[in-house]
């Protein structure tokens, strides 16, 4: 089950469709407590996810930001010190 949904607005290089997919899937997930649907409720699942990955590209791809775009790999970067911190090394 997932912990974390990304933050996918405002980075350089934008988002792609595969990691705004991903994210929609994880929510997906988080609202219907299951990671895999059951064969009675796949059809619905995947007609969400679909639902969720269109709304979600909307909405990264529209927002209007004034911020200087925040950098992948030094996002990455603080991340991983984060968890260091948080977990040992």
């Amino acid at each position: 089950m997932c912990r974390n949904i990304k933050t996918l607005a405002n980075f350089a290089p934008p988002a792609t469709d595969e990691e705004i997919h991903a994210s929609a899937l994880q929510f997906v997930r988080k609202l219907s407590g299951m990671s895999k649907p059951s064969q009675a409720n796949e059809e619905v699942f995947n007609r969400a996810v679909e639902q969720m990955t269109l709304a979600a590209s909307t909405l990264v791809r529209s927002l209007v930001v004034n911020a200087k775009p925040r950098d992948r790999e030094e996002e990455a970067r603080k991340a991983r010190l984060r968890n260091l911190e948080r977990f040992g090394g």
